[in-house]
């Protein structure tokens, strides 16, 4: 049966049970429920769906040809729940009647309500495996395709063409050339679909040989060629091929069009667009966006306001355009003026949004996108899962979890992995790891965001033994994957271990030491205390040290007291980055760590002089679907004076329990006492506080900083995680901590 839900939703919609003088037809259909059944398609097709359903009602006798015009009517016109309620009303429904369903569950993104129909279908043809196997595809779940592919017992042109174009859209050509070389009666759309793949992947030797051997080429199969050198730059070959093209159409001259565009020749493209015999909307769109890709954005909405025939292509080229370009003022305005948005139009708003780090922003628009029923493609999810990872909104990513899986995304790997990304992200290693283990296919990006996230947690045995898995399957690592090794082993103190990765990689894995992999190594050993090794391995380098690599060594001076072995690191990241405002706070740390506050008092003045400003530290937290953010010694969060009751006697039971304030901490050369003050209310302090108070018992306080958290409040949440008996997990701009139980995951080795 199919999911309560929709059984809901279709409660709540006009009830379409028959009426009593409405009884199915039996014996021979007279004309007049003929003519009835043609009448209801005529203005179903024309979106007059209340004439329709009055025409319905209104039938002595209906056909079941009668319920499948309104439930195709319905499936056309997008409402999907009356139609549910209609098709679970038919006397006796056929194969066309299951199909038309199956087609518009699958079209409107709920493909695991689709399997379910296609498993309760009595009898299944030809279209209904077309249907599964072209949706499944179409959302990029390749293998599900090719089993329902697998499993129909007759297969027609559309059977063949739709495995083989499922994968070429997926990038997977080796697959797709089998299933062509198993068999030899293709037309020209499946000669068509297989060169295409290839000039997809650039791969034009190969498509050439298909078109050299193809038995008839049409118009497309030139447009094909003509398209693919063009991309590749070839524009001599490109225009080559098209001097010799026996039949030019439209789409023929927008590829060279777009071709000259995409090669940086901007004049060129101009003059054969200025030459072409006819135009349509996508030889308009193709110059629009030639002028966008360049960034010329005044030249693409001059071109735009001339354009006789705008399509929603036209619309979504200038709003990515502006987009593009940081103008995100001008993108929403061409948004609220398209007079039609389709999914690409709402993603790339999302995308514009999300990526100019308006968060509040992307998820308000992503509600609204909701309450006008749009549909939420991969694209968009991605986007949105993106925007929750970086505030680390766990609930709002969680709910989009549960509409990919309704949707039927949650087994691809496109948006897969941004579902991986979010729950390491924002701490849910379990989630992360069933998400991971739950995912059909599993890329490059797949284990190495797994990596990483162990990495960046603290879980360095995870994360190697998640590498060691890699390497048992035919993804091979690459120096993203090595770089996440080398954290991992960085942020457990397995120095023998990374040492060793990192000095084989080459041989092993074919991976060249690029300078992210010796930043590892120099924070590796940094961390360990063998700072000369460390100093030795910058100097044995292929290239410059630049800030990152200081910025290692500088944190690793902090850890051991070596101020001036921090001070050389520091004027060295003064030299390449003079307003790196974190960098003069870590020196300063460091000073005040071993009472120089002359030397602190220095770098103070060093900062005003050069006008760089001490970034504010703050932190946020999600709390019933809402973020919380404080700043130090917060006074405006409607909250505060419960905050600082609780803070001031939690202190006290810490004491007890032998925290000692590190006043060392403090950038100011005062008494002890004030500097105990000043450290009482850092802003991860209040929200941890915060989280204590309304966060139920036995569920984690998830708490983000956007700079490094300081070393008292670190040994605070150790007193406060056992005090408590709460799991702390703090994510700051370095790593993330798990405090429980007293300890912290990252050993204090940080």
């Amino acid at each position: 049966m199919l999911p309560s839900r929709h059984l809901r939703a279709a409660a709540r919609q006009r009830s379409h049970r028959p009426p009593a003088a409405g009884e199915a037809c039996s014996g021979k259909i007279d004309a007049d429920v003929i003519r009835r059944n043609k009448a209801i398609t005529a203005h179903m097709r024309g979106g007059r769906v209340g004439e329709a359903e009055s025409i319905f009602d209104a039938m002595p006798c209906r056909s079941t040809s009668t319920y499948n015009a309104m439930l195709a009517g319905y499936a056309s016109n997008r409402r999907l729940p009356v139609a549910l309620s209609l098709f679970r009303s038919i006397p006796r429904p056929d194969t066309f009647s299951y199909n038309t369903l199956l087609h518009a569950l699958a079209t409107s993104s709920s493909l695991a309500d689709a399997r379910s129909l296609f498993d309760e279908m009595p009898v299944k043809d030809s279209v209904s495996y077309n249907v599964m196997i072209s949706s499944h595809a179409n959302n990029g779940l390749v293998s599900l395709a090719r089993k329902y592919f697998d499993l129909a017992p007759e297969k027609d042109a559309v059977s063949w063409n739709g495995m083989l174009a499922a994968y070429v859209r997926n990038g997977r050509i080796q697959e797709a050339r089998e299933l062509f070389n198993s068999r030899t009666e293709w037309d020209a759309i499946s000669w068509n679909a297989l060169m295409a793949g290839y000039v997809h992947l650039g791969r034009m030797a190969e498509a050439l040989e298909l078109f050299n051997r193809m038995p008839q080429r049409d118009a497309v199969s030139w447009n094909i060629m003509v398209s693919g050198y063009a991309r590749g730059g070839d524009m001599v070959e490109a225009r080559r091929l098209f001097d010799m093209a026996p039949v030019r159409d439209v789409f023929t001259w927008t590829a060279v069009v777009s071709g000259y565009a995409q090669n940086g020749m901007l004049e060129d493209a101009r003059v054969v667009f200025d030459a072409m015999p006819e135009r349509n909307a996508v030889s308009w769109n193709a110059m629009v966006a030639a002028y966008v890709q360049r960034g010329m954005m005044e030249k693409a909405k001059e071109l735009f306001d001339m354009m006789p025939c705008r399509d929603v292509a036209s619309w979504n080229t200038m709003l990515t355009g502006y987009a593009q370009a940081g103008m995100l003022d001008e993108a929403r305005a061409v948004f609220d003026m398209m007079p039609q948005k389709d999914a690409v139009s709402w993603a790339a708003m999302l995308a514009a949004y999300a990526q100019g780090g308006f968060s509040e922003e992307t998820l308000q628009l992503f509600i609204k996108m909701g309450r006008c029923g749009e549909w939420v493609n991969r694209s968009a999810f991605a986007c949105l899962l993106s925007t929750c990872a970086d505030i680390a909104a766990l609930e709002c990513g969680m709910q989009l979890h549960g509409r990919l899986i309704k949707a039927g995304y949650g087994l691809g790997r496109f948006v897969g992995n941004a579902l991986l990304a979010m729950y390491f992200k924002c701490g849910n290693m379990e989630d992360a790891r069933n998400a991971f283990e739950e995912m059909d296919e599993r890329d490059a990006v797949s284990w190495n965001t797994v990596i990483a996230g162990y990495a960046r947690h603290g879980f360095g045995k995870e994360a190697l033994e998640v590498f060691d898995m890699m390497r048992t399957t035919s993804t091979k690592p690459d120096h993203i994957t090595l770089v996440g090794v080398l954290a991992a082993c960085s942020h457990s103190g397995l120095v023998e271990k990374g040492i060793s990765y990192f000095y084989s990689m080459h041989r092993d894995f074919g991976v060249t030491a690029k300078p992210e992999h010796y930043t590892c190594m120099i924070d590796l050993l940094g961390r360990a205390g063998r700072l000369d090794e460390a100093q030795g391995l910058m100097k044995d380098m292929p290239f410059e040290p630049d800030a990152t690599m200081w910025g290692a060594l500088l944190g690793a001076s902090r850890i051991h007291r070596n101020p001036e072995l921090g001070r050389i690191a520091a004027e060295k990241i003064f030299e390449l980055e003079p307003k790196n405002a974190g960098m003069y706070v870590l020196l300063s740390n460091i000073y005040a760590s071993s009472g120089k506050w002359r030397d602190v008092g220095k770098m103070r003045v060093m900062m005003e002089e050069r006008g760089v400003k001490k970034v504010p530290g703050f932190s946020w937290m999600e709390v019933q679907n809402k973020v919380h953010t404080f700043s130090v010694g917060d006074c405006v969060h409607p909250e505060k004076e419960k905050i600082y009751v609780f803070l001031k006697d939690l202190d006290m039971r810490m004491k007890k329990a032998g925290y000692v304030s590190a006043t060392e901490m403090v950038l100011h050369d005062v008494e002890d006492e004030e500097k105990e003050n000043m450290l009482k209310y850092h802003s991860e302090k209040l929200a941890v506080a915060y989280g204590i108070l309304n966060i139920p018992l036995g569920r984690p306080i998830r708490v983000i900083k956007n700079l490094r958290v300081c070393g008292d409040c670190h040994n605070a949440f150790k007193y406060i995680s056992a005090i408590e008996g709460r799991l702390i997990i703090l994510r700051d701009s370095n790593r993330f901590h798990h405090f429980r139980d007293g300890s912290c995951s990252c050993g204090d080795y940080w």
